[in-house]
């Protein structure tokens, strides 16, 4: 979900369409993806339909437990992004045909993102930016460079990692993975199974975050402010 540090206590994000931030010069008629194109946003299943998407803010499974998503139905990413996204969905077809990148959240407009961290407002934020990025500072969902997701069958049936997807407590960190298997609380091939996700995006150069086993970083923030545009909010169409 977030992508330096995001989230807090314990919760959890279908195939869709998006929106961009600019407004201003979007024309009544004119679909999301247009709209987000003018931010170099694309739709992932454009690139490559055989990644799965159920987008979690878009419906009420969530940790705020209500539609944060008005208009984004599907996941839009950076289109160099995307693209590496897509070969690492190669690469897991490779491993094993029957499998699938299932994307839970992708970009994020920072208005969403003032409304997730001012939800987990009873957690110093100091500690709440392990789990939600202060919108201040900006999350690169925010830049549509970051990317949470999961491993599916051709049903759409995720892969057990465990722990939830928007778990907040540790057993959804991959640096505790370990300490919970010696616990019992994790089983070899939750573990297993989150590696095999990890081995995936490690492959494009995605960068896991230590606090929550579904979000991967396509790069820095600094050279996400270089190289791309921020999405504010959901435009009107």
């Amino acid at each position: 979900m977030q992508q330096e540090p995001e989230k807090s206590s314990s919760f959890r994000k279908t195939q869709v369409n998006t929106t961009t931030s600019t407004d201003n010069v979007v024309g009544k008629d004119s679909s999301i993806d247009s709209v987000l194109s003018l931010t170099d946003l694309v739709n992932v299943q454009s690139i490559n339909p055989s990644i799965f998407v159920d987008l979690k803010y878009s419906t009420t499974d969530n940790f705020m437990k209500m539609k944060l998503y008005e208009r984004l139905k599907t996941a839009y990413l950076q289109k160099d992004v995307a693209e590496r996204l897509s070969k690492c969905q190669a690469y897991l077809s490779s491993i094993d045909s029957s499998l699938h990148l299932l994307i839970y959240d992708a970009v994020r407009p920072v208005s969403t993102q003032a409304k997730m961290w001012k939800a987990l407002d009873s957690i110093p934020s100091k500690e709440r930016g392990k789990y939600v990025s202060n919108p201040a500072n900006k999350s690169l969902h925010n830049f549509g460079a970051a990317v949470d997701l999961t491993i599916c069958d051709s049903k759409g049936k995720a892969l057990d990692m465990g722990a939830q997807f928007d778990e907040f407590n540790e057993i959804a960190y991959p640096t505790m993975e370990a300490h919970f298997l010696s616990k019992g609380l994790l089983t070899q091939q939750q573990i297993n199974n989150r590696k095999l996700l990890r081995k995936v995006m490690k492959s494009q150069g995605f960068r896991n975050l230590p606090t929550e086993w579904w979000h991967f970083n396509a790069c820095s923030r600094n050279d996400a402010l270089t190289k791309y545009k921020i999405l504010d909010k959901e435009p009107k169409l």
